[in-house]
């Protein structure tokens, strides 16, 4: 592992671009950051509010889920999230154009209802994209998170699964047939047969949701942000037990790699063969490179 960045504010939802440098979001500044192979950072753009998740989507255009706000708790110079923000702008999912760091809005409603706290995505490369909505929380009370599809035109946006609690990460199967999210709070994994486009097979009560248990971690840690590798393993940021938690979807069997952050948040791939993870370690607010064992999938756009 080596440090590629330091200094950042709660970096999340790395990309890998073409020119070799990594864009992340800092929380708490309501940016979009570049930053370089030699470590040097700029802003790319500024959303404001609260951008969360990334990801690379048709024409080179960077898609944005931006969760309206945190309040923080700071110490030291480090941040963790505490309460919805008290100037929270509301949920929305924006996209940026990279060369001009242009912002637009692209949903904040879904059926006429708010969007809360949008906070990943996956680009399903049919058109659309699948994101996860955490909701957020206030001091006596919290909202119930669910999953939609939208396309990436602004042009229709539907709700898949809905209540979920605290879903996080998002990510397709490397075939594009089932999708997986993380639940942060229990510390599981659940996985939907995608059935077309914004549908999921939803199993039958008891299931939660209508998905199938992938893993459920037990003890006290939780779940972030995900992606694929290419084999189909699915690795998961995992916070508090800091690392990744590489899990095998068929046998459900897991195999924690630590990291030194409590907030292991998010990764993606980049590099020769995308054998190299670029992981956000949120708390210390550091870029990491870690040579990685398999390579990762390639994304739609990518």
């Amino acid at each position: 592992m080596r440090i590629v960045a330091t200094g950042l504010r709660f970096p999340e939802g790395p990309v890998a671009m073409p020119d070799g440098s990594v864009v992340v979001v800092e929380i708490p500044r309501g940016t979009l950051t570049r930053i370089a192979p030699d470590g040097k950072c700029s802003v790319l753009a500024t959303p404001g509010g609260g951008p969360n998740g990334l990801a690379m989507g048709p024409g080179g255009k960077l898609f944005v889920c931006n969760n309206g706000g945190f309040k923080w708790h700071v110490q030291d110079g480090y941040h963790r999230v505490v309460a919805q923000a008290d100037d929270y702008s509301g949920g929305r999912i924006e996209v940026v154009d990279p060369a001009t760091g242009k912002v637009e809005r692209l949903y904040d409603t879904c059926n006429g209802i708010p969007l809360r706290g949008p906070n990943d995505l996956v680009m399903d490369g049919q058109g659309g994209f699948w994101f996860t909505d955490l909701g957020k929380v206030r001091a006596r009370e919290m909202d119930r998170g669910g999953i939609y599809w939208a396309k990436c035109d602004g042009s229709e946006i539907r709700e898949a699964a809905h209540p979920v609690l605290t879903p996080n990460g998002i990510g397709l199967s490397p075939d594009g047939k089932t999708l997986y999210a993380a639940e942060t709070e229990g510390a599981r994994l659940w996985a939907w047969e995608i059935v077309g486009p914004g549908a999921l097979r939803k199993l039958a009560w008891p299931s939660p949701y209508g998905a199938r248990l992938v893993i459920g971690m037990g003890g006290y840690q939780r779940f972030d942000s995900l992606k694929v590798a290419a084999s189909g393993k699915v690795l998961v940021a995992t916070l508090i037990n800091g690392g990744i938690t590489e899990i095998e979807p068929h046998s459900g069997t897991a195999r924690h790699h630590p990291l030194p952050d409590i907030y292991v948040t998010n990764l993606c791939f980049g590099g020769p063969e995308r054998k190299t993870a670029f992981v956000t370690l949120s708390y210390d607010g550091r870029l990491a490179a870690v040579d990685w064992h398999e390579p990762g999938l390639r994304l739609h756009h990518q």
